[in-house]
C-alpha cells in the first residue's frame, strides 16, 4: 500500500466535500466538548462538596455515649418470676459523657506516626436565651490554635478573628444562623442556659460560617476552659477527641488499631460519619458517567451516520480506484484515514472548546455566595479528561469510518460503473 497516495487521495474527497468533512468534524468537535464541560462540572461539584464535609470532619472520632443499659434482678421470661414483682422503664444512673483519662489519651494518640494532630473538645447542648424564646443549639469548648490548624475554622470566619477567643474569657463565636437568629453582632453579649440549669453571660467576638446549615444555624465555639465553667466541670474533663491523619485512606484501620487499645470508649472514622454525603458522591458520579457516556454514544452514531452518507457518495470514485489497480485494502486505508483525520482535528478543537467553557463557568460568580463559602462554581480541571475525550475522538472515528470502509473495499466496480 502507498500511504503517500491514500493520505493524499484522502485529503482530496475531504476537500472535494467540505461541507460533509465539517459536519463530521463538528460532530466529533460538540460531543467531546460537551464531555470536558459535563465532567469538569460535575467532578469540581463532587469535589467541592466532600471537601467541605471533610473540612469540619475528624478522620477518626472518640468519644463516650450515653448508653441505657437495661439491668433487672430477674428476667420477665423465666417462667419461675410469676411470683416476683419485675420493675420495668428502669432510670439511668447519672452518666456523664466524658472520656475518662481524655487528655493522657490524646497525648498517646498524638504519639503515633499515623497521626497528624488531635483536637480535644468538650462539647454540650444547650438553650440561646433570645428574650422569652429559647433557641436550642450546642456549644464546643475547643484548643483555639489545634482547632485552627487541623479544621482550618481561621479560614472560616465572617467578621472577627477565631484567636479573640484567647484573649479574654466568657466570649464566644456564633454561626452566622444562629447570629442572624438571636439579631447579634460582635460586641454583643448573649445568655446561655445549660440543660442542667447552669446560666452564663458571653460576648460575641466572632461570626463563622461553614457552609452547612446544621453548623451555622445551631453551634458556637468557645475555649475548653469557657464551656468546663459552663458544665461547672474540672480542667480535665473532656467529651470528645477529634483525630486527624496523615492519610485519609488509613482512617479505618486506625480506627480497629484503636479499638484494640481503648476498650472504655468508642470511634467513629469519617465513612460512618459521612455515609449519607459518601452515597450522595456515588449517585452523582453515576449520573455523570450515564450522561457523558449517552453524549459520546450519541456522537458515534452521528460520526459512523456521516461517514456511511459520505462513503455512499464515493461509490463512483470507488469503482474508478478499483478499476485503475486499487486493492480493497487501499479502499479501506482511504477512507480510515479519513475518518482519523477528521476525529483528530474534532478531537483537538473539542477540547479547546470543553476547556474555554470549563474556564468561563470556573470565574462565574456563584449566585448563592451568601450562603456556601465559595466565589464561583466549582469545576476540576483534570488532564485525565481531556486524555479521554481526545481518545474517544480517535477511537470513535476509527471504528465508525472502518465498517463502511470493509464494505465499500468489496464492492464490485463493474456493478457500479453499469449502473
Amino acid at each position: 500500500m502507498n500511504w503517500k497516495l491514500v493520505f493524499q487521495i484522502a485529503v482530496t474527497h475531504l476537500f472535494t466535500k467540505k461541507r460533509q468533512s465539517l459536519v463530521a468534524m463538528l460532530g466529533v468537535t460538540f460531543g467531546i466538548s460537551m464531555f470536558i464541560i459535563m465532567i469538569s462540572f460535575m467532578t469540581g461539584v463532587n469535589q467541592f462538596l466532600e471537601d467541605m464535609a471533610m473540612d469540619n470532619t475528624p478522620h477518626v472520632r472518640l468519644y463516650k455515649p450515653i448508653e441505657i443499659h437495661d439491668r433487672k434482678i430477674i428476667a420477665e421470661s423465666n417462667k419461675d418470676a410469676k411470683n416476683w414483682f419485675v420493675v420495668t422503664h428502669q432510670k439511668p444512673k447519672n452518666e456523664l459523657p466524658r472520656i475518662k483519662n481524655g487528655f493522657r489519651i490524646m497525648q498517646q494518640i498524638e504519639a503515633m506516626p499515623e497521626v497528624l494532630g488531635v483536637a480535644p473538645q468538650v462539647a454540650t447542648q444547650v438553650f440561646f436565651n433570645n428574650g422569652p424564646v429559647q433557641i436550642p443549639g450546642n456549644i464546643a469548648g475547643v484548643d483555639v490554635k489545634k482547632q485552627a490548624a487541623l479544621f482550618g475554622l481561621d479560614k472560616k470566619m465572617d467578621f472577627g478573628d477565631v484567636y479573640d477567643l484567647m484573649k479574654g474569657s466568657d466570649v464566644v463565636i456564633m454561626g452566622k444562623g444562629l447570629a442572624a437568629k438571636m439579631g447579634v453582632k460582635l460586641g454583643s453579649r448573649i445568655s446561655i442556659t445549660t440543660p442542667s440549669g447552669n446560666n452564663l453571660s458571653l460576648k460575641v467576638v466572632g461570626i463563622f460560617s461553614f457552609g452547612i446549615a446544621t453548623y451555622d444555624e445551631s453551634r458556637c465555639y468557645a475555649t475548653i476552659p469557657t464551656v468546663q465553667k459552663i458544665l461547672q466541670k474540672d480542667p480535665s474533663y473532656v467529651t470528645d477527641l477529634n483525630i486527624k491523619l496523615h492519610d485519609i485512606n488509613n482512617a479505618v484501620p486506625f480506627r480497629l488499631k484503636l479499638e484494640s487499645i481503648y476498650k472504655e470508649v468508642y470511634f467513629e472514622d469519617w465513612e460512618k460519619a459521612n455515609a449519607g454525603i459518601l452515597a450522595g458522591d456515588k449517585i452523582r458520579n453515576i449520573l455523570t458517567a450515564v450522561v457523558c457516556a449517552t453524549l459520546l454514544t450519541v456522537a458515534g452514531f452521528g460520526i459512523y451516520n456521516i461517514m456511511n452518507m459520505n462513503i455512499i457518495n464515493k461509490m463512483k470514485d470507488i469503482a474508478i480506484l478499483k478499476a485503475t489497480g486499487f486493492q480493497g485494502r487501499d479502499i479501506t486505508g482511504i477512507f480510515l484515514m479519513q475518518s482519523l483525520m477528521i476525529g483528530i482535528a474534532g478531537g483537538i478543537l473539542g477540547i479547546g472548546i470543553g476547556f474555554f467553557f470549563s474556564y468561563l463557568l470556573s470565574i462565574t460568580p456563584f449566585p448563592e455566595a451568601t450562603f456556601f463559602r465559595i466565589k464561583t462554581f466549582p469545576v476540576n480541571f483534570l488532564p485525565i479528561h481531556y486524555i479521554a475525550g481526545l481518545l474517544f475522538g480517535f477511537i470513535t472515528t476509527l471504528f465508525a469510518g472502518y465498517f463502511p470502509s470493509r464494505r465499500a473495499a468489496k464492492i464490485d466496480p463493474v456493478q457500479i460503473i453499469r449502473g
